[in-house]
């Protein structure tokens, strides 16, 4: 079978199959003939052909740090969400939090020629910046702010900045706060430092020695959770980076016999559902993981579609969650 015999049989030019096959406009009723014929003869349009005549593959390349997270999966629940109505396939790279994979897998996606890439970034270093320049179809970073470059992220800073806050106004006056690496800018960096600025603005400046660093696992939270109180000594509430650490940190303080939250508050950022399950519920920062997956791949959709070329960025807000309390304390931040 080819697109004349489809058309023969459906009673349409051969350009109302081209335009069926590409997702282009055409009427429902010949939409409706064309898809019979095809649903009877079983015909499926060559990929080579298309991308030889095309030159598109219809395929994105997404890479990601891991697939082992909450706030990961909710991004690829709003990126396929979009992609699998747009006619385009996805190629999925897994880096195992290895910023040479993404190097790696930059350079096979370019070389492989998918027609664009959706990079959800942790670390950018100067050689990320490099390969980015020489990768010839569009990118969007999910994640990360990136000048000249078209980015959807989260205001992290202001979140961890009145997550602190919020502690301090419930009284906990002795905070210590389990940050992610430096090298992470939005989470390990600008979270740290909202922490660090709160507790600094609200007169408990001595609290911004109090940090520990550990890594994105509840193992690590746990054992950055004995370490933080042997360098703070009595401390009244933790903060933690994300979730995940959040949770190690509460299976600690179990552990010792210390009660949470009456002796030691603690709270986590991400609003994952272990923040919910975790016994009581962590006080948290809800981030719009699922719609930054979707504005990406939306910017991606235009970028191809040449509706639009200037590099964009789009800061997404945020809100606080206490599941304890009747009414939720949240603040919005951030520019939709």
């Amino acid at each position: 079978m080819n697109i004349a015999e489809i058309a023969e049989l459906a009673g349409v030019s051969r350009a109302a199959v081209s335009r069926y096959f590409n997702h282009g406009y055409i009427s429902e009723e010949k939409r409706e003939a064309i898809r019979k014929v095809v649903e009877e003869t079983g015909y499926r349009p060559s990929v080579q052909a298309q991308t030889l005549r095309t030159r598109k593959t219809k395929m994105i390349g997404v890479i990601v740090p891991k697939v082992a997270s909450a706030s990961i999966g909710k991004i690829m629940e709003g990126v396929l969400s979009v992609l699998n109505e747009s006619g385009y396939q996805t190629v999925l790279a897994v880096t195992q939090n290895d910023p040479k994979k993404e190097l790696e897998y930059l350079a096979a996606f370019h070389e492989k020629q998918v027609d664009g890439i959706i990079l959800v970034a942790t670390v950018l270093t100067a050689e990320h910046k490099r390969t980015l320049k020489t990768v010839s179809v569009p990118v969007v970073i999910v994640g990360q702010q990136l000048a000249g470059y078209c980015c959807v992220f989260h205001d992290d800073y202001h979140a961890s900045y009145d997550l602190t806050k919020l502690l301090l106004e419930k009284g906990r006056r002795r905070l210590g706060y389990i940050s992610a690496t430096q090298q992470d800018k939005a989470v390990g960096a600008d979270r740290c430092q909202g922490y660090k600025d709160a507790v600094r603005d609200m007169g408990c400046e001595a609290l911004a020695k109090n940090i520990v660093v550990a890594t994105f696992t509840v193992a690590s939270g746990y054992e950055k959770m004995g370490e933080l109180l042997e360098k703070c000594g009595d401390l009244d509430g933790v903060i933690c980076a994300t979730d995940s650490m959040a949770a190690g940190a509460v299976q600690y303080l179990r552990e010792q016999k210390i009660k949470v939250p009456d002796q030691i508050i603690v709270a986590g950022q991400g609003d994952s559902e272990m923040a919910e399950v975790t016994a009581p519920p962590l006080i948290t920062v809800h981030y719009s993981y699922e719609n930054s997956g979707e504005i990406a791949v939306q910017m991606l959709l235009e970028l191809l579609g040449e509706k639009g070329s200037a590099s964009k960025e789009v800061k997404l807000g945020y809100y606080l969650v206490d599941r304890k309390e009747e009414a939720v304390p949240s603040q919005q931040g951030g520019v939709p």
